[in-house]
């Protein structure tokens, strides 16, 4: 069950402004886990080009998204319904970070870039990301409803 969305980010155990300080692949579990501004973009499908490798993003949701929460539905046993879900790691970031979301934090830090003013560990508040408009709040449509054929009609992301 997620926070309530006015909940303040709880920081404690946590350096200040550690992502600053330390190597993404450095990073404690909860560290890392505190990197995820909770928009939901990394649960969409994306369309990858066979040639070129670039990977486009598209609103279509998984399944398994809580298109409300921007949340998985069925975290914990997401693997029995959608066996091919990655976990991000600080091990298997440079295999996955190209096809990550341009807003998401581990993909912004794997760059070298900052995060970003709305991030809800600058602003401490996990809403910052729905206010800011970053996330998927309200905003997908379902892998169910939606004809692979036409996902090309939904990216909202084009390769960078």
């Amino acid at each position: 069950m997620s926070a309530p969305a006015d909940d303040p980010i709880d920081r404690s155990g946590l350096g200040k402004r550690f992502w600053e300080r330390k190597p993404l692949k450095s990073l404690n579990k909860r560290e890392w886990e505190a990197l995820c501004d909770g928009c939901g973009k990394c649960c969409l499908n994306k369309l990858e080009d066979e040639d070129s490798g670039e990977v486009a993003l598209t609103n279509v949701a998984c399944r398994l998204l809580d298109d409300a929460t921007c949340r998985c539905g069925q975290y914990d046993i997401r693997h029995q319904f959608v066996p091919d879900c990655i976990v991000m790691t600080p091990e298997n970031i440079d295999d996955h970070a190209y096809w990550m979301p341009q807003t998401c934090a581990y993909r912004r830090l794997w760059k070298g870039q900052a995060l970003p003013d709305w991030h809800p560990l600058i602003t401490g508040t996990s809403d910052s990301v729905h206010a800011a408009g970053v996330s998927m709040r309200h905003r997908t449509v379902s892998e169910w409803e939606t004809a692979f054929e036409d996902w090309e009609d939904h990216i909202i992301e084009e390769p960078t």
